[in-house]
């Protein structure tokens, strides 16, 4: 018999290729990081995992995720001390990890160095792809101010107060030298934002044209923040790429957006976890009314982007405390739109959304990230979700601690 080759074999799985419905039963071999084999018989590596009676999934990906929000109360984090933020954000970023994202996206925070720590393998994480803070108007989303304080913030660790064209440009580019994936703008209110109502529009149009004509010409896109109606379809006829929420979007914007090859990120659980847990984490007053105006909305949106022909991505926008309901999002998204919509969400959506066609696949040539489930969750969607059933995670070809391991 030969000797068994540098890798890792996964036999005798269940396998969901990122797409289909119809499950596959293969083995597969990770070499160097990535999907060398899948057959009925492949290469032996040196690390054998025997998954018979479980599902293999891709890694899952959530493409809104906040390393830095260890609280719901903006000044903690844009005011407070980047090293503390760091070593909390790495925590953060484990703990996800473990659950089975391989990769996320950091939509208002992130920067080159903590990057540079999970590259060279300081910390265990996923897969990292930031947008640096967050731009937002002057009593914009982003802007952490309350009105009866006049204070000012010299710190932009989630968020920056940036106005005006020009200004939006400089910014935009300064990102982009450091390493960001993509952009982020702040264009409709918020839940936690302390000044400014959900609904109307925010940021001019020439404003948010300018910030998505940098992002084209360097080969990227931007994602917005955006609630209504008007601040989706101010956001998509400027050029916005990604909606983030878009709770309250209605039929006809939800046409205009497949109409523009836009993607919806919905971030139910967000909003669940802050109905259900505000005690605990110390929601404000005007942050519950404004919770209550979107949480019910949240599922029909969903549906309505999926009837026109939205990509819908998967994200969980969890802050402080709430992280740890990151796999009931999959349980919210699942009950809005069905197992199977979800799955592919968090999986080949989401690689699409991000332009990484290694990602969220099964498949030969794509990285070697996957997700070992206790169960096929076509049938049992529990399976999925459930932190309490054993699951195996893997990243690039290496296994993973547990969910509940420190």
């Amino acid at each position: 018999m030969p000797e068994p080759t540098s890798g890792l074999t996964v036999d005798n799985a269940l396998v969901f290729d990122g797409w289909s419905a119809d499950l596959r039963e293969a083995s597969l071999f990770v070499r160097d990081g990535v999907i060398a084999e899948i057959g009925d018989r492949v290469t032996r590596g040196d690390r054998v995992i025997d998954a018979r009676g479980r599902v293999v999934t891709p890694g899952l990906i959530d493409a809104h995720f906040h390393a830095y929000a260890i609280s719901l109360h903006n000044l903690e984090f844009d005011a407070g001390p980047l090293s503390y933020l760091a070593l909390a954000g790495a925590r953060r970023l484990g703990r996800a990890l473990r659950r089975g994202f391989t990769t996320v996206r950091d939509v208002a925070g992130g920067d080159a160095g903590l990057a540079r720590a999970i590259e060279t393998g300081l910390i265990a994480s996923p897969r990292y792809l930031y947008t640096g803070p967050a731009l937002s108007q002057t009593g914009g989303h982003g802007d952490a101010r309350p009105a009866d304080l006049d204070i000012c913030l010299h710190t932009a660790r989630m968020n920056e107060v940036v106005d005006g064209v020009e200004n939006l440009r400089v910014a935009v580019r300064e990102r982009f030298r450091t390493g960001a994936h993509a952009i982020k703008i702040m264009t409709s209110g918020g839940v936690v934002s302390p000044t400014d109502p959900i609904r109307p529009a925010q940021y001019s149009a020439e404003e948010v044209a300018a910030v998505t004509g940098e992002a084209v010409r360097r080969g990227s896109y931007v994602a917005a923040h955006a609630y209504s109606p008007e601040a989706v379809r101010h956001s998509v006829l400027n050029g916005v790429r990604s909606i983030e929420h878009g709770n309250l979007i209605d039929e006809a914007t939800a046409a205009l957006m497949a109409e523009h090859g836009a993607f919806l990120v919905p971030t139910l659980v967000a909003y669940d976890a802050m109905n259900r847990r505000g005690d605990e984490v110390g929601l404000p007053a005007a942050g519950r009314a404004k919770n209550q105006e979107v949480l019910d909305a949240g599922q029909t949106a969903v549906q309505y982007a999926h009837a026109a022909g939205v990509p819908v991505g998967f994200g969980s926008d969890l802050m402080g405390d709430l992280e740890n309901d990151q796999l009931i999002g999959l349980r919210l998204q699942a009950e809005a739109a069905g197992t199977l919509a979800c799955l592919r969400s968090a999986t080949s959506v989401n690689a699409r959304l991000l332009g990484r066609d290694d990602l969220g696949r099964i498949e030969v040539g794509a990285r070697g990230d996957l997700l070992i489930l206790d169960g096929n969750p076509l049938d049992d969607p529990s399976a999925l979700w459930d932190e309490g059933r054993p699951r195996q995670v893997v990243q690039a070809g290496l296994t993973r601690p547990a969910p509940g391991s420190d």
